[in-house]
C-alpha cells in the first residue's frame, strides 16, 4: 500500500530493479551486519559519552560483541553502553597464487573492542555496567590505571571511525609514517620500546621497526597502531 502511494519513491512499480529485488530477498546477515557497522561508523560521538578499549581474548572480538550487545538490551543500559565496534578492514591476502588479486577481512585492532559508553564524574564505569560487561565471556580489563578506563582522545576517535568507514568503502588503508621516522611502541609485547622506522608495508598495513633487545637491534612488524611518532 506504501509504495502505491508513493510514486516518487518508486516511479517504475510495474518494472522494479532487479537489484533493488535480490538485496531485499537475498541480502545475508553478514551484508546487514557490514550496512549497520558502516552507519555506526559515520555517526559522531554520543553526547556526554566517551570512547573507552576493552581487552577481550583474541579471535574471539566478534563474540564478545554479539554477547555483550544483547546483555547491554537484556539489563537495559541501552543509555549507559551505547556502540560496540570490531573494526575491521579489507587487504590484500598474502602469498595470493594464480595472479587473481584476493582480499580479506582482518581485525584492525586484534584483541580489543571498542566500547561508546557513560562514565561516573570520578571517571570510573557505573556498578551495574561494570558488572555485566566483566561477567561476559572472554572481557578482560578496560586500557587505563586504578581500575578506571582511560577515554580515547578525540584524534584516536575520529581516526578509528574514519579508519572504519574507509574500511566499509574498500579504500586502502592509509600508513602516516616513514622510513627514519622515531617512533614508540604504545601496545603489545614490546610496549614503550623505541625505535626507527625500517619499512612501511602499506599492502600488509605493517610497520617494520628496528628496536634494541638484549643490547642487540631487532626488526620487529608492528600494526600501524600500536606506534606513534616521538
Amino acid at each position: 500500500m506504501e509504495e502505491s502511494e508513493n510514486p516518487e519513491l518508486n516511479p517504475a512499480p510495474a518494472e522494479p530493479s532487479p537489484v533493488k529485488t535480490e538485496t531485499t530477498e537475498e541480502s545475508s546477515p553478514t551484508e546487514a551486519v557490514e550496512a549497520d557497522a558502516s552507519e555506526e561508523a559515520m555517526a559522531p560521538t554520543t553526547a556526554g559519552m566517551q570512547w573507552c578499549v576493552l581487552r577481550v581474548a583474541s579471535n574471539k572480538e566478534e563474540q564478545v560483541r554479539e554477547t555483550l550487545a544483547r546483555k547491554v538490551k537484556i539489563e537495559g543500559l541501552e543509555t549507559r553502553i551505547n556502540r560496540i565496534l570490531v573494526p575491521t578492514e579489507k587487504r590484500p591476502a598474502p602469498r595470493g597464487r594464480g595472479g587473481a588479486k584476493k582480499v580479506v577481512e582482518r581485525k584492525m585492532y586484534p584483541g580489543y573492542i571498542f566500547i561508546e559508553m557513560l562514565l561516573e564524574e570520578d571517571g570510573s564505569i557505573d556498578e551495574h555496567a561494570w558488572f555485566t560487561i566483566k561477567e561476559t565471556t572472554g572481557v578482560g580489563d578496560f586500557i587505563g590505571s586504578a581500575g578506571k578506563p582511560s577515554p580515547m582522545s578525540k584524534g584516536d576517535v575520529d581516526k578509528m571511525l574514519m579508519q572504519v568507514e574507509k574500511a566499509q568503502e574498500g579504500a586502502p588503508i592509509s600508513v602516516e609514517f616513514a622510513k627514519g621516522d622515531q617512533v614508540k611502541i604504545k601496545e603489545g609485547a614490546f610496549e614503550n620500546f623505541e625505535g626507527e622506522v625500517d619499512e612501511v608495508l602499506p599492502e600488509k598495513g605493517l610497520v617494520r621497526v628496528v628496536v634494541t633487545i638484549f643490547g642487540r637491534a631487532t626488526p620487529v612488524e608492528l600494526e600501524y597502531w600500536q606506534i606513534e611518532k616521538t
